[in-house]
């Protein structure tokens, strides 16, 4: 009978201090959405993430979307942080300030901001090397053109979306070196009719591929009515214009989430940036379109290969800017530093970073 007690005694013990049977203690996960979670790319790829780690023992998680960059989106990460989330994720550009703020203010809980450059002794940034899979749909926009005249409906003159104009661009040029990639700037993250008309504006100029750095399938559905070509963003979109879509850059979110959540259920998270690449699995490319021909698949995937295994560098020199300066040398290849803070053009781009 004292065995019974004793052994009773060591479960309720556990139970109070949230260990699960595992050794791992229960945790509360948060995130903050910039859009939708029907949006069908960034804050869709996010929520099956959200879906993925919701499925571990010992999580509980929910989110809030929709939340504007600012003082709103201060006001929704404190809100989560008071009501004792231990994991919060904050998954847009302009949400790194406020996740600092509210981080200083409640030191015990673990922030975890996506695609900023950041960082504290409780917070961590994280994104993903999306260049190399641009510049693998760069390359596939090159070869299906026809007017050698590609479209770039594109959010904010970031370095993040810079860095991935450029390395799209690159590719192109990799297989066609007479394409030019042609930008328009919608100025919103999450706008399905703005991104849609900005699809429109490149198609009749006379661009017959239009690719994208935007959140809602606006641009692939421009391509579809217009009876051209169109590459995605964040998850596959080819059912909402399976005749234009040949292929595009995709998150899986979930093995990440997975890892930093085991991290912090089990005590040994620290802070860090995460920047990994196609290596990994949480960047790719969608699969391609029946339309694009199995030579430039092959072609495509050959440099995926490349990538991965280190013999082929996205931004290795020479690489010149729109005034034909060099700013890569040859026999060099862009840091890590030069990529994070790109805010210049590669030769070949028509548009402004204005």
């Amino acid at each position: 009978m004292i065995r019974f007690f004793t052994l009773l005694s060591t479960m309720i013990a556990l139970v109070c201090a949230g260990v699960g049977t595992a050794g791992a203690k229960d945790i509360k996960v948060g995130y903050v959405y910039i859009g939708h979670i029907g949006d069908a790319g960034w804050t869709y790829a996010h929520e099956l993430g959200r879906q993925a780690i919701d499925k571990m023992p010992g999580v509980t998680s929910s989110y809030v979307e929709a939340v504007p960059e600012g003082a709103d989106s201060e006001r929704v990460i404190k809100n989560m942080a008071r009501k004792g989330y231990d994991l919060i994720f904050t998954t847009s550009f302009g949400y790194m300030d406020p996740t600092l703020k509210v981080a200083r203010q409640f030191p015990k809980a673990v922030f975890m901001h996506c695609s900023g450059y950041k960082s504290s002794k409780n917070v961590g940034n994280y994104f993903g090397r999306m260049y190399q899979a641009r510049y693998l749909s760069g390359m596939v926009a090159g070869g299906m053109t026809t007017s050698n005249k590609i479209g770039y409906v594109a959010a904010f003159p970031i370095p993040e979306v810079i860095r991935g104009i450029n390395a799209f661009t690159l590719g192109v040029q990799a297989v066609n070196p007479h394409a030019q990639v042609n930008v328009v700037w919608t100025k919103t993250w999450y706008d399905p009719a703005t991104e849609k008309e900005g699809g429109k504006s490149l198609l009749e100029t006379g661009c017959d591929v239009i690719a994208q750095h935007q959140d809602t399938p606006g641009v692939q559905e421009a391509a579809q009515e217009a009876g051209k070509y169109s590459l995605g963003y964040n998850s596959d979109m080819s059912r909402f214009a399976p005749k234009a879509h040949l292929t595009a850059p995709v998150w899986n979110w979930g093995p990440f989430y997975k890892k930093i959540v085991t991290q912090v259920q089990n005590g040994t998270w620290k802070t860090g940036s995460y920047w990994p690449g196609l290596e990994s699995g949480i960047i790719d490319l969608a699969p391609f379109g029946p339309m694009v021909p199995q030579d430039l698949q092959e072609k495509v995937l050959a440099a995926k290969k490349a990538i991965i295994d280190g013999t082929l560098k996205v931004f290795a020199g020479p690489v010149k800017d729109q005034t034909g300066k060099v700013v890569i040398p040859a026999g060099t290849s862009a840091t890590d530093e030069q990529l994070l803070g790109m805010d210049w053009l590669v030769q070949g781009v028509q548009g402004s970073t204005k």
